[in-house]
């Protein structure tokens, strides 16, 4: 059951954040006025606020079968900090790289970055479905690099998609489960 803790935990702030509606979506976004006036917070709140409930339920929905699918590669507390280090890698990516882009919400950037993440640990296990999952992961990414957001994808989460965030979150995903893995081989080197 404690496994299932941090998913939960999110999906609580973020059900939280939601009742708050327009108000909360304006006050914790990342929005790049607001953070270069030194509002930190919007660094991380971002993550956890949605264009609605539908957005929501989408990024719920994504986050538990994310979970699912992945969540034995790494303990919780490392689960923290591939989470702070993909929060960090959007962020950064957003800023830097998508300095056109003003304003951005929602987990999906930080979904990618938790489904690489285990994905790539999960690879040594030599579990053929992880391989696959890989590919997919790989060719949606490239897509929406290409073509854009999915069909159907703004329909359904009610507003834009920032695909920039889930290229940034799958990347920092994976140079976060390295970071993981060299750190656990060198553990069991001692």
């Amino acid at each position: 059951m404690a496994a299932w803790l941090p998913p939960a935990a999110a999906i609580g702030i973020a059900g939280i954040l939601e009742i708050f509606g327009d108000a909360g979506r304006e006050a914790l976004a990342f929005y790049r006025p607001g953070l270069a006036a030194g509002e930190l917070w919007r660094l991380m709140s971002a993550h956890f606020v949605h264009l609605g409930i539908a957005h929501l339920l989408l990024n719920a929905a994504g986050l538990l079968l994310v979970w699912y699918l992945v969540s034995a590669s790494f303990s919780n507390a490392r689960w923290l900090l591939v989470t702070l280090l993909v929060v960090a890698g959007v962020d950064a990516g957003l800023w830097f790289l998508e300095p056109q882009l003003v304003w951005y919400v929602g987990l999906s950037g930080l979904l990618h970055g938790l489904l690489a993440a285990g994905i790539v640990a999960g690879l040594r296990s030599g579990r053929i479905d992880l391989l696959i999952l890989a590919l997919l992961v790989a060719a949606k990414l490239v897509y929406e690099q290409l073509v854009g957001p999915l069909p159907g994808s703004e329909q359904s989460s009610g507003g834009a998609v920032i695909v920039a965030s889930h290229l940034y979150g799958a990347i920092t995903g994976v140079f976060a489960a390295m970071l993981m893995m060299i750190r656990v081989r060198r553990q069991a080197a001692i």
